[in-house]
């Protein structure tokens, strides 16, 4: 297997490309029950019948572990939106339609996502009170049990040269509310700096889910709190700064 052709760097993971496979090879210290449980979050949202690329293997390579998948050719979303920015349009409303199929789909033996929210707000460096009112918020959100990708923007979005689209990165999958993966990816806009784009996502999900905008709103604090564990110092007191910015009541 040949680990000479990068095809993305990430946070203490390297991928790299080798003829129909793709290798994603962790760092020495990434956490093995991580790597394992992303392996197998991939391995079931393959059963859901959407497009993703199929598991091959699990390895280890000098000592660190990699996940092995079909590589898929073609261009991420996020390229398309900006080598092409008169077609943003018809990128965000087909973006939206995939978001909503992933919701479609329902995958019983996926983590629970108000288990792994809740496992977050307790990390968090917010105060006792912050933390309890957070907690008890996430608790009277409704239950569901959706397909959550929780990592859902345009960049894990690949259309190949046929014009098939392929969703990647599975490693925050989740059975929980769609309104909070949704939430997840108008913040995930917001981060990219994509203002413009965040307000436009947001109008399109609603109106295509029917979802009110509000209760997309309403999660928004519960889901930057429960972001706001890891990434750098920036993002992370700009996650911090929507704790209390929608009016909850």
């Amino acid at each position: 297997m040949k680990l000479d052709r990068v095809i993305a760097v990430r946070n203490s993971k390297t991928v790299y490309r080798d003829g129909d496979s793709c290798i994603k090879v962790f760092d020495a210290d990434y956490s093995k029950a991580d790597v394992l449980n992303e392996a197998l979050n991939q391995a079931r949202i393959e059963e859901t019948g959407l497009n993703i690329p199929k598991i091959k293997e699990v390895m280890t390579i000098d000592g660190k572990w990699a996940i092995v998948s079909e590589y898929i050719k073609g261009k991420t979303l996020a390229q398309m939106m900006q080598e092409e920015p008169e077609r943003k349009d018809e990128f965000m409303n087909l973006f939206v339609d995939l978001q909503i199929e992933v919701h479609s789909k329902t995958c019983p033996n996926l983590n629970k996502l108000k288990d792994k929210m809740n496992m977050k707000i307790a990390k968090t460096d917010l105060d006792a009170t912050t933390r309890y009112d957070l907690h008890t918020r996430l608790e009277g959100m409704p239950k569901h049990n959706k397909v959550c990708h929780g990592d859902f923007n345009p960049s894990n979005i690949i259309i190949t040269e046929e014009g098939t689209p392929y969703i990647l990165d599975w490693a925050h999958a989740t059975q929980g509310n769609a309104s909070a993966d949704a939430a997840r990816t108008y913040l995930l806009f917001w981060l990219a700096g994509d203002i413009e784009g965040a307000k436009q996502y947001l109008d399109l999900f609603c109106k295509k889910s029917n979802i009110a905008k509000q209760y997309v709103q309403k999660w928004m604090p519960i889901v930057a709190a429960s972001q706001s564990v890891k990434g750098n110092e920036k993002e992370r007191q700009f996650l911090l700064s929507w704790v209390n910015v929608v009016d909850y009541e």
